[in-house]
């Protein structure tokens, strides 16, 4: 695992420029680094030494020098790959990964894509044909970023080395902002920063004379198909099995990170290493600690933990925060921090659980359709008028929020795991809100490509594109690397990929369960009270703190400091604070949302 950055042209002074960009990521790579400069590409490296310890350094070239690559991540299949190049005549100089990926681009071109079982950004300069690719794996489990400047592409594994180059004009894009306080993440292919860009999962970029081309070469894509529910079950832990054991391809020691959750135990259960890894909080319902402790017991592995202090997670936030690059309002993202930074002092490489619940339908909202089904059997005027009749009603009850998203379909009541402003909430809050789009906007087009699936696959296919990767990926790769850890996400994983899409809906998601056929496997390796334990996440109690006086007074500062009036109506945004602090309404998630980005605003706005 590692972090690379560069540029294209012949700038002044462009070693120095370099340097300056690999610093701003040395946390990515503190084992070593390297660069390769000519008059057409600049590209630095820094290197987290996992596979071909001796001599994986990079850049790397083929063998007469003319193809040179960076890259990031791990290809679980390049040993079998390097033998078939091996027999095709190319010769190898180290036992790295890195090199498989020069061999193969010579060997196939960008159709090389297709062989690779891993994940991955990485970027192949042709100097012959003066044309730089940059790929990103299927599943956007690594980054890649990129702007154009001066007819040239500058990029990077991490935002904060693209600020270093010397004409880059940092600007935050207010349209991201407007997006974001809807979803919590960074949604749009734009980044927080104007003019920087996320390169999409399953696509690959080419760079050439001033131009950049975009391809898509996969696609996920969920084709149910009906099948016998015992052999889903060998299927899915066969392939599951399987992958944990290709994920632990490595020449260092690998762990595990351990919740409470059945995604985690399953993998601590398989992976046959000797140590997991978990933090919790000394509050009742915020610790998995125990549980962690008993698993890895029962199964034999070391566990090593820690109780996280409130003053800790506090002082930690702006912290997180830069190294997130964009503001992520995931109030699990500094726990991460904490598991990643605990896991750092034992191992370099750990195995998490992230991808189970958008492949196999694990969060619990996806049971919505079945709460709901006594009333969308109705047609959609009677449910308007339902909704309507409720919503009149001056206090709550169990219920009403039911009959209020059931007189919606689908593709209007769900935009992904977390909705936090509507857009008329958002533009109340805004000083100046610009953007006309609703956040249904920017589900449809994923929406328009599964009209014809049932609810919950609809659910799962916007979790897998947004949510997964604006949220769930982007906190798993900045908080590991932020502290020099390789984290890999066995269920992620191509091969398991072609198992989960064809699932028939009932066996992802039914009555009974989340993750039902998941659970059914997991069966034969944990605990019954492990298997069907209800999804957790990662608990954080942030509604708590935000009731008392040092954090209520803390947020409040932030809320009524000059960048806040610079975006916010302060008044509006306090209210919510009081609201919470007085008990009258559980305002936490949202409070969170806009403080995040002002802690994100203060660390690359107003510090740097």
């Amino acid at each position: 695992m590692c972090g690379f950055t560069g540029f294209t042209g012949n700038l002044p002074n462009r070693e120095e420029t370099i340097q300056k960009m690999m610093d701003k990521i040395i946390h990515r790579g503190p084992d070593s680094s390297g660069v390769h400069s000519d008059e057409n590409v600049t590209l630095g490296f820094r290197r987290l030494s996992i596979i071909g310890l001796e001599n994986g350094s990079q850049p790397m070239y083929n063998e007469d020098n003319s193809i040179v690559i960076v890259f990031n991540g791990e290809i679980y299949n390049y040993e079998s790959l390097k033998q078939e190049l091996i027999e095709k005549g190319h010769i190898f100089k180290s036992e790295a990964d890195t090199e498989v990926l020069v061999h193969l681009y010579e060997e196939k071109g960008m159709d090389m894509v297709n062989s690779l079982r891993g994940m991955f950004a990485f970027v192949i300069y042709d100097m012959k044909k003066n044309e730089l690719y940059a790929v990103r794996d299927f599943f956007g489990i690594k980054p890649f970023y990129y702007t154009k400047i001066n007819n040239q592409i500058v990029f990077g594994s991490e935002i904060k080395s693209i600020l270093e180059y010397p004409y880059f004009e940092k600007k935050v894009n207010q349209e991201a902002l407007e997006n974001y306080l809807s979803f919590q993440y960074s949604v749009l292919e734009e980044t927080f920063f104007e003019g920087v860009f996320k390169l999409m999962p399953g696509h690959y970029l080419c760079f050439k004379d001033g131009d950049i081309k975009i391809t898509r070469y996969f696609e996920s894509k969920f084709e149910p198909k009906e099948a016998k529910l015992q052999d889903t079950i060998k299927n899915v832990d066969e392939v599951l099995k399987e992958s944990i054991k290709m994920h632990k391809v490595s020449d260092v020691e690998v762990g595990s990170f351990l919740s409470s959750g059945v995604d985690s135990s399953y993998v601590a259960a398989n992976f046959k290493g000797d140590k997991t890894f978990t933090v919790g909080f000394d509050y009742q319902d915020y610790s998995e600690i125990d549980y962690a402790k008993d698993l890895s017991k029962e199964i034999g592995i070391e566990n090593f933990n820690k109780t996280i202090t409130k003053q800790e997670y506090w002082d930690t936030i702006e912290k997180v925060q830069y190294y997130m690059d964009e503001p992520l309002a995931d109030p699990s993202a500094i726990a991460l921090y904490f598991v990643a930074n605990l896991a750092s002092k034992h191992v370099k490489v750990a195995l998490s659980g992230e991808g189970a619940d958008e492949f196999f339908g694990g969060y619990n909202i996806y049971k919505e359709p079945f709460d709901i089904s006594f009333i969308t059997i109705l047609p959609k005027p009677i449910r308007k008028a339902l909704a309507k009749m409720v919503s009149i009603i001056p206090f709550s009850f169990k219920g009403k929020n039911l009959f209020i998203r059931a007189s919606k379909d689908v593709e209007e009541r769900f935009i992904g795991n977390a909705n936090m402003f509507s857009k008329k909430e958002r533009d109340s809050i805004l000083k100046s809100p610009k953007s006309t789009k609703e956040p249904k906007d920017i589900t449809k087009p994923y929406y328009d490509k599964v009209k014809n699936l049932d609810d919950v696959t609809k659910m799962q296919y916007i979790d897998l594109n947004l949510w997964l990767v604006g949220d769930i990926l982007l906190k798993a790769d900045k908080m590991s690397m932020a502290n020099s850890l390789e984290v890999r996400v066995p269920f992620l994983d191509k091969e398991v990929f072609e198992v989960a899409r064809h699932i028939q809906p009932d066996y992802r998601v039914n009555k009974q369960a989340t993750k039902y056929v998941f659970r059914m496997a997991a069966k034969e390796c944990l605990p019954d009270s492990v298997s069907s334990k209800k999804k957790l996440g990662f608990p954080v109690p942030i509604r708590v703190w935000l009731r008392e006086d040092e954090y209520y007074n803390k947020v409040k500062q932030a809320f009524l400091s000059d960048a806040s009036k610079e975006y916010f109506n302060t008044e509006k945004i306090v209210s919510y604070l009081d609201q919470h602090k007085q008990g009258k309404a559980d305002n936490s998630r949202k409070i969170w949302t806009i403080y995040m980005f002002l802690v994100w605003h203060k660390k690359f706005f107003e510090e740097i």
